[in-house]
């Protein structure tokens, strides 16, 4: 099925009331988010199309919280970004693991401009069409977009969703759950191999507790030349990881340049 072009669902003239108030209050912040989400669904159901630092995007806002996050806070993730785009050069290369639908990702396409590259990899089937959808709409042809995990060796991998979070999609083990999918699994440093990548001036990793699995490999394998100058790795479930990795990373020379409630950033 084709989408309809972007701009199909635009904001009726009460979302964009609603919207305006909302990014200019405390509502905007995730407690808030959810209530939100329904009054502008109650207002018209469906997703809206609307722009995040300077990228369009098709927001399904109901079943994401990256998406609500996104459409409803305009300084959603901004620390993160800020910082991203500081060690990341116009021309620059970006490499984005766990995409989701691309706000890191079509974020900083912009910013490298259109001698950059930005390496998105996603492996969920629906983010990824999103992704796709969004990537178009912003006219981003410096994203490349890779329909795979992550992970620790290449073959398959099983995928579940917890609810009706889209973003909270994570690795599970053969009879987790019933709803798992199977997606493929790709090693990071054949990912950036694959799409002619050499160095990375920046990376963001969000998989949901499975980082680890993903840079223990990659910093044993890839030569230090690959190695990312800033990185931006989600710290919420470093109690699930087999190996700290950011202790890893400090041992391999990173230093912590600064941490947000979800995020922890880290120079070479």
């Amino acid at each position: 099925m084709i989408a309809p072009p972007f701009g199909s669902f635009a904001p009726s003239w009460a979302q964009k009331k609603l919207l305006h108030a909302v990014r200019r209050s405390r509502l905007r912040r995730g407690a808030f988010r959810p209530a939100m989400s329904r009054l502008l669904n109650l207002l018209r159901p469906g997703p809206i199309d609307d722009t995040y630092q300077g990228a369009s995007f098709r927001f399904y806002h109901q079943y994401s919280g990256t998406e609500r996050g996104a459409l409803l806070n305009p300084d959603y993730n901004l620390e993160e970004l800020r910082f991203l785009r500081k060690h990341t050069p116009v021309g620059g290369c970006f490499v984005d693991i766990g995409a989701n639908v691309g706000t890191y990702a079509l974020a900083m396409a912009r910013h490298v401009g259109a001698e950059g590259i930005v390496l998105a990899i996603e492996p969920h089937p629906v983010a990824y069409e999103r992704l796709s959808f969004n990537r178009e709409a912003s006219g981003s042809r410096n994203v490349h977009l890779m329909q795979a995990a992550a992970g620790e060796s290449e073959g398959d991998l099983l995928i579940a969703t917890d609810g009706n979070n889209l973003g909270a999609s994570h690795v599970v083990s053969a009879g987790a759950s019933r709803d798992a999918i199977t997606v493929r699994s790709v090693r990071l440093r054949q990912a950036l191999e694959s799409a002619g990548i050499g160095h990375v001036h920046a990376l963001k990793i969000d998989v949901e507790g499975y980082e680890d699995r993903v840079l223990v490999g990659f910093f044993k394998d890839a030569p230090r030349s690959m190695w990312p100058q800033a990185i931006v790795i989600e710290h919420l479930s470093r109690s699930e990881w087999s190996t700290d990795c950011i202790a890893l990373m400090l041992e391999c020379g990173y230093v912590v340049a600064g941490t947000t409630r979800s995020n922890t950033m880290l120079t070479l």
